[in-house]
C-alpha cells in the first residue's frame, strides 16, 4: 500500500469507526431493484454487473484519478454488486441520451459487494483514488466522513453552475440533506411513505379515504366491525410499526420532532412523544394489526395486504414493484390507493411531508469532476429520471425529462405527489443509534400486542440512545 500522510491515517481511522453500524442503518433505506426485509428495502437483487463502454482492469481497482478538479481516462463507476439497476440504466444512457459525453469519455463500471463496500470506499480513499461516481457508502456518516476530507463534489454548487439544479425535486434535496447535512448525493432512488389502501374494500364498506388520525381510527373500527382486519404490518421486523409512531409525531409536534431527539432538544420519555406510543399502541390493542402480529414477517404483510386480506398497509414506495407482480397482487394496481399519513388535531404537522429515503445512492467524487466527467454529471440528472422508471419502473428523485406511458393510475399519482411536495421526513430510527434501533424494532411487537406499556417502550429506546 502507498504511503499514506497523517490527515490520511486519521480520515481512514474515522470512516472505519462508522463502518460497523453501516449495515445496519443502510437497512432502514430502499434499495434499488431490492426486496424488502428487516429496515426498508436492503441489499437489493443478487446479479453483479460488468463493464459497459469501457473495460475494468483485471484487478477491479479503480484508476489513480487526475489532478484535483481534472477527469480521468474514463467515467469510472463503482457500484454495489446487488445494485443492478443504477449501472443498467447508465450503460442505458451511454448508448443513448449520454452517448456524445460517453464518447468524450467512457463509462467504466466496476462493482464491489455491498457488505465490502466501506471497507473499499475507505481504501480508496486513502490512495487518493476515489472514481468519479461511487455508491456513497452503507450509511451517512461514512459519507460525510469523505465529505469533510473534501473527496466528495458539492452537489448544491455544482448543479447550480450547471444550470440543471431545479431538475431534481425539492422533496429529495430535503431528503439528502436531512440525512448527509448538505447536498452531497444524486437521488437515483426516492422513496416516499404513506398507506396504501384497497379501494374496494373502503367502496363497499362505505369507508372514505381518512384525512385525521379520528377517521382513521374511526374507518379502522367501522371495519373491523365487519370482520376485516384494518391494517397489515410486520410485528417481526418492528419498523412497520414504528414508522407509525414517527407518523404520529410528525403530524402532532411537526417536522422537526425527531430532529429534537437528536439534538438532545427533547426525550423521547417526554409526555408529547409517549402519546404518539400510546395512539398506535391502542391500535394493536383494538386487534387493528389482526392475529399475531408479533409472528408477521415482512412479505407475510405485504401479502396479507395484496390478497386482499387487509385494508391498509402502511409502506414506502418500493412496495409498487409487489403491486406491480400480477403473481402476487390478487386485488391489483388499479383498485389500490395512496394516502399520506393523516393530520393529528391541533398538530403542528402537515400532510405533505411525506417520510423519505433515498436508498444506498451515489455521489461524485470531488478531484475528478473535469469538464468531461461535469458533462456526464449534467446529462445523468436530465435523463435518468425518465430513464429509469421506463426501464425498471423505480422512481427517482430527478424531475422527468419526457412523459413515461404505460405507468398505471397509482404510479401517476405518486409521481406527482413526489413532484408536488416540498418537504420531507425521515423514519422512526434514520437518526438513532444502532443499539437503539434494534432495541425500538425488537420491542415494537410488544408494545402493540399490550406486553409492554408506551412509557415503557420509550424509555428503553431513549436509554439505548443515550448510551
Amino acid at each position: 500500500m502507498p504511503k499514506v500522510s497523517r490527515d490520511r491515517r486519521i480520515r481512514l481511522g474515522g470512516l472505519a469507526g462508522v463502518a460497523a453500524a453501516a449495515l445496519l442503518t443502510v437497512t432502514a433505506c430502499g434499495g434499488s431493484g431490492s426486496s424488502t426485509t428487516a429496515g426498508q428495502a436492503t441489499t437489493p437483487a443478487a446479479g453483479g454487473s460488468s463493464s459497459a463502454a469501457g473495460s475494468s482492469t483485471a484487478t477491479g481497482q479503480t484508476s489513480a484519478p487526475a489532478a484535483a478538479g481534472q477527469d480521468a481516462s474514463a467515467f469510472t463507476v463503482l457500484s454495489n454488486a446487488e445494485n443492478t439497476t443504477v449501472p443498467g440504466e447508465l450503460k442505458k444512457l451511454a448508448a443513448g441520451a449520454c452517448s456524445t459525453e460517453d464518447a468524450a469519455l467512457p463509462l467504466q463500471i466496476q462493482t464491489v459487494p455491498q457488505a465490502s463496500l466501506d471497507q473499499k470506499l475507505q481504501l480508496l480513499a486513502g490512495q487518493g483514488a476515489l472514481p468519479a461516481m461511487f455508491a456513497a457508502g452503507n450509511a451517512p456518516a461514512t459519507t460525510k466522513t469523505l465529505v469533510q476530507a473534501g473527496d466528495i463534489a458539492n452537489l448544491q454548487e455544482e448543479l447550480t453552475k450547471l444550470g440543471v439544479i431545479n431538475d431534481v425535486e425539492p422533496a429529495a434535496v430535503s431528503t439528502i440533506k436531512n440525512l448527509y447535512g448538505g447536498f452531497y448525493v444524486i437521488p437515483d432512488e426516492f422513496n416516499i411513505e404513506g398507506i396504501f389502501y384497497n379501494k374496494k374494500i373502503f367502496s363497499a364498506n362505505g369507508v372514505s379515504v381518512p384525512t385525521t388520525w379520528d377517521e382513521l381510527t374511526a374507518d379502522a373500527a367501522k371495519l373491523q366491525a365487519k370482520g376485516i382486519q384494518p391494517f397489515s404490518a410486520s410485528g417481526q421486523q418492528g419498523w412497520p410499526i414504528t414508522r407509525l409512531i414517527s407518523g404520529y409525531l410528525y403530524r402532532s409536534l411537526g417536522p422537526d420532532a425527531l430532529n429534537d431527539i437528536a439534538s438532545g432538544k427533547a426525550k423521547l420519555t417526554d409526555p408529547t412523544y409517549v402519546k404518539a406510543a400510546q395512539a398506535v399502541a391502542d391500535l394493536g390493542a383494538k386487534g387493528y394489526f389482526g392475529k399475531g402480529v408479533e409472528s408477521i414477517d415482512y412479505n407475510t404483510a405485504v401479502n396479507t395486504f395484496l390478497t386482499g386480506k387487509a385494508a391498509m398497509l402502511y409502506m414506502g414506495t418500493w412496495v409498487l414493484a409487489n403491486i406491480s407482480d400480477k403473481t402476487a397482487d390478487t386485488v391489483g394496481a388499479g383498485n389500490i390507493g395512496f394516502m399520506p399519513f393523516p393530520s393529528v388535531a391541533g398538530g403542528a404537522g402537515d400532510t405533505s411531508q411525506y417520510p423519505a429515503n433515498v436508498g444506498l445512492p451515489f455521489t461524485f467524487g470531488a478531484k475528478t469532476l473535469g469538464p468531461k466527467t461535469e458533462a456526464w454529471l449534467k446529462c445523468i440528472v436530465q435523463n435518468y429520471g425518465a430513464g429509469v422508471l421506463k426501464d425498471y419502473g423505480t422512481y427517482s428523485g430527478f424531475t422527468l425529462s419526457a412523459p413515461v406511458s404505460g405507468l398505471s393510475a397509482l404510479q401517476t399519482d405518486i409521481q406527482q405527489t413526489m413532484a408536488s411536495s416540498k418537504q420531507s421526513v425521515l423514519w422512526f430510527e434514520a437518526q438513532f443509534s444502532t443499539q437503539a434501533t434494534t432495541v425500538s424494532q425488537q420491542d415494537a411487537s410488544p408494545l402493540v400486542n399490550g406486553s409492554m406499556s408506551p412509557s415503557a417502550f420509550m424509555s428503553a429506546v431513549q436509554a439505548a440512545q443515550s448510551s
